[in-house]
């Protein structure tokens, strides 16, 4: 059963819930990454969006969405938004990303001026990519 018909909009599933559908000890490391070095807590919302319905986990810093995370089984997709300001910035990394993140970069067209990149994270490297991503749209508060 797939996550949107598991938990439909009338069942928000609780934080064990999604760890568990999702299956991987790289999103706990993650969602404590976010957590500690930005100080904020994870919102859980519904979305009716085609491309990925259902629950997902949103993270704000000061009103900017610096991720969304869908589960999966056994992964989950990071929504991260390269925009015009980090657009240099992130070209000049682009060589130290793992090659499926520069193919994703590549063949991800602008959209509003920014690059709305789907990142799943299935394995430490891709985790590490998306970590560089989210710096670049703001830098964390981790000591």
């Amino acid at each position: 059963m797939n996550w949107y018909e598991r938990y439909p909009r009338s069942q928000q599933p609780t934080p064990a819930q999604i760890a568990g559908y999702i299956e991987t000890p790289l999103w706990g490391e993650f969602c404590r990454w976010v957590e500690r070095s930005y100080g904020i807590e994870p919102k859980t919302e519904h979305s009716t969006c085609s491309g990925a319905p259902g629950w997902n986990v949103k993270y704000r810093k000061g009103g900017r969405a610096l991720c969304t995370l869908y589960p999966d089984a056994g992964a989950f997709t990071a929504l991260v938004t390269v925009g015009a300001k980090q657009a240099a910035e992130a070209e000049l990394l682009l060589p130290t990303f793992s090659e499926p993140l520069r193919e994703l970069y590549a063949r991800t067209k602008e959209y509003n001026g920014a690059r709305w990149l789907m990142i799943r994270v299935t394995d430490a490297r891709m985790l590490e990519d998306v970590r560089a991503l989210i710096r670049l749209r703001a830098a964390p508060q981790e000591k």
